[in-house]
């Protein structure tokens, strides 16, 4: 297991504990380069004591300050970023466990309370898990005050951090003067909070219980995205509850305007940093944001090119002609010209779908298709001097498409 310790009291009170209990560990600490001589006298204290008792330590220097510039962080989550980044890295290169961290009881209500005054759904309230993946954080359910007691008891060496004593920071502000008034008013508070956040940990199990029930009638899985049909799910009355539960992983903030999209009417979107929820009729459509760079344009040469962006296809040429499917067409090799090219549809760009008399705008039949805006924009095209020869995946063109008097064909096979 790998230790995180800062020097401060509950990391070198973890350190003792498990240096005690004989467990496999070794050490790691962050010199944030923050305070100065004060920021080296706690790397100092914890070197020494890995060295005293030949404990495995890694230590490593950070200028958090130029970090948090480059990547426009603030200095808390400047550190926070630079410290799990490079602790996930030594885990996977030392083929360690776990993680260990230090956090206590009293860490977990000053989460509690700061999520609770920013506002937070369910999950923010269940306060610190003792277990996330492979970080865990045994000494949860010990109170700051038990760890000092230990300390003393064990003579155990340990550094203050001065910063917090200072109440710049919102959570230095719920430890000075919000956390002793609750103390204060009920000596069993901590008791209390620990009763609290086992039953709203309860709720929230049966919460994820019921949210994975209902995402199976309502919510289809599709390749890269999900598609939340409306008419089942509009039959719960609390179907924001789901909604949420169902988006809250994928960046989005305005909920409201998701709330809103149910009875919105099509073609309207709304946007996280990195997916889009699209409002389709009677379904709303969640995938990731692409581009949609309609100029952008892929060149096959030849026959023998094997194409594998932006779609993986394969040529080949045959006589034999069988019956095609939405992934497999058969041209004509004289009716088309190379280099053929892939592209984006295009506005007035009009086709002559295979079984069809006559032409069609593409607009026209995504319409019918009933394609959304987002089938519309990932929908790619194969065209022979710019006339489309296939709607790729979807429909072939009547002009290029293999007949019974054709001699030379070639097929043409979109791969999964």
């Amino acid at each position: 297991m790998l230790l995180a310790v800062s020097g401060g009291i509950d990391s070198m009170v973890l350190l003792d504990l498990f240096y005690k209990l004989r467990f496999d560990i070794c050490v790691v600490h962050c010199n944030f380069q923050l305070r100065g001589i004060e920021s080296n006298g706690d790397e100092m204290l914890v070197r020494e004591t890995c060295q005293d008792s030949y404990i495995p330590y890694f230590i490593e220097s950070f200028d958090t300050l130029e970090f948090a510039k480059e990547n426009k962080l603030s200095i808390q989550l400047a550190a926070r970023k630079l410290r799990y980044d490079w602790f996930q890295k030594l885990l996977s290169e030392n083929q360690l466990d776990y993680l260990v961290t230090a956090h206590h009881l009293d860490d977990n209500v000053e989460t509690f309370l700061i999520n609770f005054t920013r506002g937070t759904g369910l999950e923010g309230l269940t306060g610190i898990p003792a277990q996330n993946g492979n970080i865990i954080r045994p000494l949860l359910p010990f109170s700051r005050e038990e760890i000092e007691n230990y300390a003393l008891e064990n003579k155990i060496q340990w550094r203050e951090d001065s910063s917090n004593t200072s109440d710049k920071y919102f959570r230095n502000k719920l430890r000075h003067d919000i956390v002793p008034i609750l103390k204060e008013l009920n000596t069993g508070f901590l008791d209390s909070f620990k009763n609290t956040l086992h039953h709203l940990q309860q709720a929230e199990s049966l919460v994820s219980d019921a949210s994975k029930l209902v995402f199976e009638k309502v919510v289809e899985e599709k390749k890269n995205q999900l598609e939340i049909h409306l008419k089942p799910l509009l039959q719960f009355q609390n179907y924001k509850a789901y909604l949420y539960q169902w988006l809250k992983n994928y960046g989005f903030s305005a909920w409201n305007d998701i709330y809103d999209l149910v009875k919105a009417q099509s073609g309207k979107q709304v946007f996280s940093e990195t997916h889009v929820l699209l409002k389709d009729r009677e379904k709303l459509i969640l995938s990731e944001k692409k581009s949609t760079d309609k100029s952008e344009v892929f060149i096959i040469e030849s026959l023998d090119s094997k194409v594998n962006i932006p779609l993986k296809l394969r040529f080949c040429k045959t006589v034999n002609i069988f019956e095609t499917d939405s992934n497999c067409i058969f041209v004509d090799e004289n009716k088309i010209k190379f280099p053929l090219t892939i592209r984006k549809w295009r506005e007035g760009d009009y086709f002559y779908p295979s079984g069809m008399n006559g032409k069609k705008k593409l607009s026209k039949y995504f319409k019918d298709e009933k394609y959304s805006l987002l089938d519309k924009e990932n929908q790619w095209l194969l065209c022979s001097e710019d006339q489309i020869v296939w709607v790729i995946g979807k429909r072939a063109d009547n002009r290029f498409i293999s007949k019974e008097t054709t001699h030379n064909s070639i097929k043409i096979v979109l791969e999964e």
